[in-house]
């Protein structure tokens, strides 16, 4: 779940992070109004997205006359693939430095990653990806936190006048990180002042959304989008995500799922989908194949399914089932092992005439074959 710009703000100022004085307004009415009393603005589209300056969603205005216009413009807007129904007029800051902190995850420490930038706004990628003068990352132990010392050492080193208020920043950034578990805090940029103050003139935030239940207060957020087929499958329990390739995919366990995507791209096709029947979704297979079936552009299907606790003739008979009332026209390639495969292959041979292949990478490059 993505939080708006002014639903992060309200986040992060309450954990002790200043951020600049603001309104959200619905019309342009109220974004003059907002303008007469903050003075010169900046006005913001709300959308749940990054690089809104670049595709001209944040507009200055020096009166309210131009706030007014400068919302008439945004509102109603459709701004990359969101339509504009909020803006946020806020006072313009007098910035002498942009800086750059986020606390996000890391895959390959799989724990907390702080990322710290003397160069934020839009020149933070360039930052990060030449050599490590102007920024810092920093894995944190998820199980001690970030401290204080090392909050200071970081800050310390990447010489900033006032360590002391940017390393608070820091710790509060990271406790939003913890506290709404979040897979994303982003300030960007954190502006310096003229007085060596703080502020925080944008911010992102990013909700892990599998600890919903752990936040049943939230009502914030912009709901995730979703295709047609993923809205209609995820109405039916079922992790759908289209992947606009022409070799359609069905397999048990996300695990299994992704390493059959892999294994097309491997053999140079693309998946049409991602789509697991684990757990008790191959109860609903036949739901599960139209999905797949309904995959624009797909030209084959690759079935892969492997058993452990789960039994393969179990999950075979619902896709036979699914198979036999949807009668689908394209080629299918089978392969089945594990637990209870014999009877799974019985069952392929008496009811659809087929034969799986020995190997799961053949019945993936068979696929991506007769997609071509």
């Amino acid at each position: 779940m993505d939080l708006l710009e002014h639903e992060g703000k309200a986040v992060i100022a309450a954990a002790g992070i200043a951020v600049p004085r603001s309104r959200l307004c619905a019309t342009p009415s109220e974004a003059a109004a907002a303008a007469a009393s903050l003075g010169r603005v900046v006005v913001k589209a709300q959308i749940p997205c990054g690089k809104r300056g670049k595709a001209g969603g944040v507009r200055f205005a020096d009166g309210p006359a131009a706030a007014g216009r400068a919302a008439a413009a945004l509102l109603g807007r459709d701004l990359l693939g969101h339509r504009v129904e909020r803006v946020l007029v806020e006072e313009r800051l007098e910035i002498v430095r942009e800086l750059y902190v986020a606390v996000t995850v890391d895959p390959a420490g799989r724990g907390p990653l702080l990322l710290v930038s003397l160069d934020g706004g839009m020149a933070v990628e360039a930052a990060f990806c030449g050599p490590p003068t102007s920024a810092r990352r920093l894995a944190i132990d998820i199980l001690d936190g970030l401290s204080e010392p090392a909050a200071r050492r970081l800050v310390g080193d990447l010489g900033l006048p006032d360590g002391e208020s940017a390393s608070r920043v820091l710790l509060a950034l990271y406790r939003v990180w913890r506290q709404q578990d979040a897979t994303l805090v982003e300030v960007n940029p954190l502006a310096v002042l003229p007085n060596g103050a703080l502020v925080a003139a944008d911010c992102k935030i990013v909700l892990d959304d599998a600890a919903g239940y752990r936040h049943a207060e939230r009502s914030v957020g912009a709901p995730e989008r979703l295709t047609g087929l993923e809205a209609r499958a995820k109405a039916q329990g079922l992790a759908y995500v289209a992947l606009g390739g022409s070799v359609g995919v069905l397999a048990n366990g996300a695990g299994l799922t992704m390493a059959t995507v892999d294994v097309i791209a491997h053999f140079g096709g693309r998946a049409a989908n991602f789509l697991e029947i684990g757990g008790d979704a191959y109860t609903r297979a036949e739901a599960a194949l139209g999905l797949v079936l309904a995959s624009p552009g797909i030209r084959s299907l690759v079935v892969n399914l492997c058993g452990a606790y789960a039994r393969t003739e179990v999950m075979v008979g619902g896709v036979i089932e699914a198979w036999e009332k949807l009668r689908p026209e394209i080629p299918v390639f089978f392969s089945v092992h594990g637990t209870g495969e014999a009877e799974a292959l019985a069952l392929l041979a008496g009811r659809l005439g087929i034969r799986p292949f020995e190997r799961m990478e053949d019945a993936v490059r068979a696929a991506v074959e007769a997609a071509r």
